[in-house]
């Protein structure tokens, strides 16, 4: 007869015997131990707050109203001024939880996270018999991290897309890939805009994800870690334009990168502008007699009344219309005169704006 030999903290248990109270092979809960069936409807536990979240929302709010899900509730969190997810929830009487999670997610299925930005714990992951699904805005493993779409914009990526993958403990998204859906991004997309779309698309290919539960999750695949690149949190001086390092191209991609964010910014004598509405252009040609060798020269552009500036790689941009194009980082009330002394200043000479 063969015998099954287990050793335990040093000691050796036959389960052929009959089992005694002085070996304890595992803790068993007080509580039923929760499974997942084998098909639907789920139960599902969503964890978000903004605008990227919702979308993702709304899609799983319809499946519960077509009985795809069978439960619904949602965790978001306080730190936000908008609070989109939050709102919706209300709105449409979804039970909701405020993070961190200081309650029991037995009953749940699988929890699925948007847009968090928080690092959710091994208890919790481990909790979900499913376990935890992201949805993310970047073809992984490039540019993992909190600003994914900022930095595929700031980089001009010509395509990216959207992930949904396993969720792992300790670090952000490092887990096996479910799904994946990839898009162009055109040549003048913008954050908002660009979001907006990933968005979409994410809720799309969460819905499309969750009908094929539980099968799809046995699809996944590893992460090439030699692939992967990274879009962390940043702050305002990612706005920064370093003239000699940072060619016409690279100015109007960040431009395009921190709209609704943050306007890119320069020093002009000493004092922090922030320049607005950059354009890509060729230097024009009533103004090829000019001698500007050095990025960062600036010129007024009598013709077409803006700034021009020439940048790394003898390439050009052109700031604003008239004297709303670029102004002082200073009080509302005296923005407008500031406005024009600048241009005044530039005006008929060559002026250097500073890293």
């Amino acid at each position: 007869m063969f015998v099954k030999i287990y050793k335990i903290k040093h000691k050796f248990l036959d389960l052929t015997q009959p089992f005694t109270n002085s070996f304890r092979i595992f803790k068993v809960s007080k509580k039923q131990i929760h499974t997942a069936p084998k098909e639907g409807p789920w139960s599902v536990l969503f964890f978000g707050v903004d605008d990227f979240s919702l979308e993702s929302l709304k899609g799983l709010h319809k499946e519960y109203e077509l009985k795809t899900l069978c439960r619904l509730e949602v965790v978001t969190t306080q730190q936000n001024k908008k609070q989109e997810v939050r709102d919706y929830a209300m709105q449409n009487g979804i039970a909701m939880r405020t993070w961190p999670v200081t309650f029991d997610t037995d009953g749940f299925h699988i929890g699925i996270v948007v847009s968090f930005g928080h690092l959710i714990p091994k208890k919790i992951i481990n909790s979900f018999p499913l376990g935890m699904l992201n949805v993310h805005g970047s073809l992984l493993p490039k540019w993992r991290g909190a600003s994914p779409i900022t930095y595929s914009l700031k980089n001009g990526d010509t395509h990216t897309g959207v992930t949904i993958m396993n969720i792992l403990p300790k670090k952000f998204d490092i887990g096996e890939i479910i799904a994946q859906e990839q898009i162009s991004i055109t040549p003048d997309e913008t954050l908002p805009e660009l979001r907006a779309k990933l968005a979409k698309i994410g809720a799309n290919l969460l819905v499309e994800t969750i009908k094929k539960l539980p099968s799809i999750l046995s699809n996944g695949r590893p992460q090439n870690e030699t692939e992967a690149t990274y879009a962390p949190k940043f702050t305002s001086k990612i706005s920064l334009i370093k003239w000699d390092e940072m060619s016409a191209i690279d100015i109007y991609n960040l431009q395009r990168a921190l709209v609704g964010l943050y306007p890119l910014t320069t020093k002009f004598r000493n004092t922090m502008i922030k320049l607005l509405d950059i354009k890509k252009i060729e230097k024009p040609n009533h103004l090829s007699h000019l001698q500007l060798d050095i990025p960062g020269v600036a010129t007024f552009d009598k013709v077409n009344k803006v700034l021009i500036v020439k940048c790394k790689d003898d390439s050009w941009i052109s700031v604003g219309k008239g004297t709303e194009g670029i102004t002082e980082r200073k009080k509302k009330k005296k923005k407008e005169r500031k406005h024009l002394k600048l241009f005044v200043l530039v005006r008929n000479i060559y002026s250097y704006f500073q890293e």
